[in-house]
């Protein structure tokens, strides 16, 4: 790692105190919600949580997301966030499959408007998680197509 990237992640971390862990899927324009706040550092941005329980309730369905997808994206580990691409399957496919769940009828099936509704939904509905029909979300997660590589010549 370089001195500026070095420079750069003690700054990021400075200011963003609570990170949002979908901050992959904020920034893909997949995912939204109402407690993110967005902020540029350098030509990057970052997204901060602005709930301490919504962050804690967020960061166990990721968890919960990566252990049980680990299988499926062919994974030895899934401790952590995981490569770039996986994780975006895993953040946006995941919540793509939750929202199908917590609510069928929903307009917009590519994309999801508030992480922090759907996460307190899932956490009432299914009892801290426990009874969460984890099978259809990794089916979300397993069909969830990222950005197409562009086929410039």
């Amino acid at each position: 790692m370089t001195m500026e990237e070095q420079e750069y992640k003690d700054t990021y971390h400075a200011i963003n105190q609570r990170r949002c862990v979908f901050e992959k899927a904020i920034n893909a324009r997949r995912c939204a919600c109402v407690q993110s706040a967005r902020f540029c550092l350098a030509d990057r941005e970052g997204v901060a949580c602005k709930s301490n329980a919504g962050n804690e309730m967020c960061t166990e369905l990721l968890d919960t997301l990566r252990r049980n997808a680990r299988f499926s994206l062919h994974l030895k580990h899934a401790d952590g966030p995981l490569p770039h691409a996986k994780e975006i399957r895993v953040q946006v496919g995941g919540m793509l499959g939750l929202q199908r769940l917590i609510d069928p009828d929903v307009d917009t099936i590519d994309k999801v408007d508030n992480i922090y509704a759907l996460t307190k939904a899932a956490f009432a509905r299914y009892e801290r998680l426990q009874g969460l029909p984890l099978d259809r979300i990794m089916q979300a997660i397993v069909s969830f197509q990222g950005r197409r590589k562009s086929s410039r010549p």
